[in-house]
């Protein structure tokens, strides 16, 4: 039930915490198999219909194969029942350690393959191959940070005889470096903080601070743990700024920048976006925090005009998720992009036409509809529940929303999550004596220092 725990330095702690999870699954295990059970009961009657009906008006006559990367993630069993919804045929692609991933249960899913890590230099191959025996005619990749990259590698093969809904290596390369996306966005007099590159430590004591800002760090590379680190860095601040500086020495090099980002209080929001040849065909936009795990569309017209021109200018096409600062006067900064799938996409839970704004390049661009149910997982509900004061909100939102990984047409993947593939994650890292962070079942993972 545990979601989101302070890692500890202790082996014997994280031992503790492991077995203290394991346990608490194990005695929610009874209530999940009930409400699984009478979903799949209820559902018999409806075996051979498709999850959700397809709405007529765009319903598509060609059933296309589409192949979804990885495949641990909610948001791709969100695209895999989109698709599927739609009469399409889905592929579902992740690496062997996460072979156990519950969404390989779902109805939607019609083959499961294990590929190598993304880092691993038989990872396009092995894509490109599974690609070419299953006769996959689109690839959407639902990429992890790590593997953005090497889904753009894989994709300049598969597009030989495959459409591809990701960015080339050039674009996905820019968006991933928060420097190179920086410079791109002002270059096209779109707002975005003030930064500065940093690929030596003395370069955050020797730099001179604007009176009156302050200033953050962030590692271009992604860090799942230290990402939430929100030190403030100021003119006001030198000796913190300083012993801060040091304790990053040996993490900061000319091979792994980071960047000092200027901090602008303000309201957090995050965005995805399907693109096709510089058209949104897909957009959602959330309010948003270091540890997102509730999600519901709002209208902010000044943050989707930001997308629009900036995915125009390049002309994109793929997958572009922004994160956003709105300040005290309004005014929009984006902090980064990540070229790829982002998890608001489940706001289009109750959507009929996402596989095709997916797949038709046309596609006039779709927003989750006014009456989809606020997003939630809700075994981090629970822990929020049970470890936060404010009660009666955390049962206001369960009360609200839905749970993003649960369907009664579709109840196996919320089982086989909380049940399976978390388990054999916890057993893997009790083995071996591996400390993580917190255990972030939207995508499917234990945080782990070093970790995807």
């Amino acid at each position: 039930m545990c979601a989101q725990v302070a890692s500890p330095s202790a082996s014997d702690n994280s031992v503790a915490r492991t077995v203290a999870v394991m346990t608490g699954l194990f005695l929610t295990l009874p209530i999940d198999v009930i409400v699984v059970a009478t979903a799949l009961a209820a559902g018999r009657r409806r075996r051979a219909q498709p999850m959700r009906e397809s709405d007529p008006a765009t319903a598509r006559a060609t059933r296309h194969t589409v192949l979804i990367t990885g495949g641990k993630m909610t948001k791709a069993l969100h695209l895999a029942r989109a698709f599927h919804a739609a009469g399409h045929r889905v592929i579902l692609v992740e690496s062997a350690k996460y072979r156990l991933t519950g969404h390989r249960f779902s109805r939607a899913v019609d083959a499961f393959h294990c590929v190598p890590e993304p880092d691993d230099p038989g990872y396009p191959d092995a894509v490109v191959e599974i690609a070419r025996r299953e006769g996959v005619d689109v690839f959407v990749p639902v990429s992890s940070p790590a593997a953005s990259r090497y889904d753009a590698i894989a994709g300049e093969s598969l597009a030989q005889f495959c459409d591809v809904v990701h960015g080339d290596v050039d674009t996905v390369t820019m968006l991933d470096d928060k420097d190179k996306f920086s410079r791109t966005a002002e270059s096209l007099g779109l707002r975005v903080p003030q930064w500065k590159r940093i690929t030596d430590a003395r370069q955050i004591e020797e730099f001179d601070f604007p009176p009156g800002r302050s200033y953050i760090l962030k590692r271009i590379a992604y860090n799942p743990v230290g990402r939430t680190n929100m030190t403030l860095l100021s003119a006001a601040t030198p000796e913190s700024n300083a012993v801060f500086a040091r304790s990053l020495s040996s993490a900061i090099s000319a091979e792994d920048p980071w960047i000092m980002q200027e901090f602008i209080a303000g309201k957090e929001y995050c965005t995805h976006g399907t693109a096709r040849h510089g058209l949104l065909t897909v957009y959602g936009c959330s309010a948003s925090s270091a540890f997102q795990i509730n999600y519901q569309h709002v209208d902010k017209p000044e943050i989707r005009s930001w997308v629009e021109r900036f995915i125009a200018a390049l002309g994109i096409t793929g997958q572009a998720s922004f994160d956003f600062i709105e300040a005290a006067d309004g005014t929009v900064y984006a902090i980064e992009c990540n070229p790829r799938t982002h998890t608001a996409i489940t706001m289009f839970h109750n959507h009929s036409q996402v596989a095709d704004a997916y797949l038709q390049p046309d596609h006039p661009a779709i927003t989750p509809r006014v009456d989809a149910r606020p997003t939630y997982w809700i075994y981090h509900e629970l822990w929020r529940l049970i470890t936060q004061p404010d009660k009666v909100g955390r049962l206001a939102t369960i009360a609200r929303g839905t749970d993003a990984i649960f369907s009664w047409r579709d109840p196996l993947p919320y089982l086989m999550v909380h049940h399976l593939h978390i388990p054999s994650l916890l057993i893997a890292s009790l083995r071996r004596r591996r400390s993580w962070s917190r255990i972030d079942f939207n995508i499917g993972k234990l945080v782990e220092v070093g970790g995807d």
